[in-house]
């Protein structure tokens, strides 16, 4: 019988953590940040890399990591069914102007209000 097989993990080329490699790469997409500021910062922090490195990481991580922020998103959005809300939209005279008034109304009350002028 064959022994079960591991699933290779995607970083077993690079000498890298995953940890490190997770955090440049968010570090790049999260915040307006180009290659070199990234390499900047990480070096301030004692992680020696190369602005390319971080350009080849986030191609090559960047997808994967995404996949599961949006899993993790729709499986705590799952819980949240219940939720249900409407859109009351009237004109309203304001200092004698009329104006658009759209609110969101979530199930438990709360509102959003927007206003535009007509």
């Amino acid at each position: 019988m064959p022994r079960p097989r591991k699933p290779t993990s995607p970083f077993r080329y690079f000498n890298s953590s995953p940890e490190v490699i997770r955090l440049v790469v968010l570090m790049y997409v999260r915040y307006p940040l180009s290659l070199r500021n990234v390499e900047d910062l990480l070096f301030e922090r004692g992680i020696d890399i190369c602005h390319e490195t971080v350009r080849l990481w986030w191609n090559r991580f960047g997808p994967m990591f995404a996949g599961d922020i949006r899993r993790q998103r729709v499986s705590r959005m799952r819980g949240f069914r219940h939720w249900r809300w409407h859109l009351d939209e009237v004109y309203v005279k304001l200092n004698g102007e009329m104006v658009y008034l759209r609110r969101a109304v979530d199930h438990q009350g709360a509102r959003e209000l927007r206003h535009q002028n007509p």
